[in-house]
């Protein structure tokens, strides 16, 4: 059993900014050398969360930013903004319930991911930052 983390940076423009990052996450696996195991992936912050869906426009751009702003508007009323003065509790409200990581499956050197999935990257606070995803791998 062999373990191997490695990690990926990417710049966001925040308010519910979408990356695609598939194509980093599967080099990564790739060049680990890992056939078959598990893997975890983190993104390290409290107002950015990871999934997997379908990258298409009318979905992650809109669908998804719609459903979030009815279960956490950007408008609405959040103790944290008045504990630390800032304009942002709907970004941890966002990531808290989509969740900073997720747990996948190693099959022949490559997370198996169907025709129509990919993993990405939700950025819900109001500013650009820089965001890094933290994944470790276990297998052989």
């Amino acid at each position: 059993m062999t373990t191997h983390t490695f990690s990926i940076e990417r710049r966001t423009e925040g308010n519910d900014d979408i990356l695609d990052l598939t194509e980093e996450l599967q080099r990564g696996v790739r060049d680990s050398g890992i056939r078959v195991g598990q893997g975890v992936a983190m993104v390290v912050g409290s107002t950015a969360a990871l999934s997997v869906t379908e990258f298409e426009p009318g979905l992650v751009e809109r669908d998804l930013a719609a459903a979030l702003e009815g279960i956490a508007p950007r408008d609405g009323y959040y103790l944290h903004e008045d504990t630390w003065g800032d304009d942002n509790g709907h970004a941890h409200v966002r990531a808290s319930l989509v969740g900073p990581s997720f747990t996948f499956p190693l099959e022949e050197g490559r997370i198996p991911l169907g025709t129509w999935q990919q993993v990405i990257l939700m950025d819900f606070d109001t500013r650009p930052r820089e965001r890094r995803i933290v994944v470790n791998l276990i297998g052989e």
